[in-house]
């Protein structure tokens, strides 16, 4: 299924590229590896900007993989995952995982989760899925997983905001005060 606007339905605009990431990039995404491992014991994976919850009942994840992307056709044969939610100590991961070719798992500790896929170790949390839908949506694959195992790890998730990496600091919020009555 392909879901991407006709052009007769898109209104004229300005929208360039450089001003969709320009006001985009201003919202934090969490950075998630997808990992899987196919019969040759090869480890695959990938890191993406847009993994969430979808579903409560029946639990569900999806993200997004640009459709120019040389891991997801392997991963997707294997019709399983993992998501690993990157811990914000794991930048030197997400650069590995990003690069292309075989190597990009060097020096990476990982063990086999449920489904065999590799969870990463230091990850924040392992979310084990199985493929269920797949979407083109413009120049990306919506990806949905059905979650059949999930599992905490450590430390708090990378985050990633206008090209830069971060972590979530949380805002005091002081208490109101009650409401006073007139006299």
């Amino acid at each position: 299924m392909d879901i991407t606007p006709s052009p007769e339905k898109t209104p004229d605009s300005d929208i360039t590229p450089t001003l969709y990431r320009q006001i985009l990039g201003k919202l934090p995404t969490g950075v998630t590896a997808i990992t899987g491992i196919n019969d040759d014991d090869e480890k695959l994976g990938l890191v993406v900007g847009t993994f969430q919850s979808l579903s409560l009942e029946p639990p569900l994840v999806m993200f997004c993989v640009d459709k120019s992307s040389s891991s997801w056709p392997k991963l997707r044969k294997l019709q399983r995952f993992t998501a690993n939610i990157l811990s914000d100590d794991q930048i030197s991961i997400c650069r590995s995982l990003s690069r292309k070719g075989p190597e990009k798992f060097e020096g990476l500790p990982c063990a086999p989760g449920p489904l065999g896929t590799p969870h990463l170790a230091g990850a924040s949390a392992y979310i084990d899925c199985v493929v269920t839908a797949e979407v083109v949506v413009g120049d990306h694959y919506m990806v949905v997983g059905s979650v059949t195992n999930m599992s905490e790890g450590t430390g708090d998730a990378l985050l990633f905001r206008g090209g830069k990496f971060g972590q979530y600091l949380p805002i005091e919020i002081p208490a109101t005060e009650p409401a006073r009555s007139a006299s």
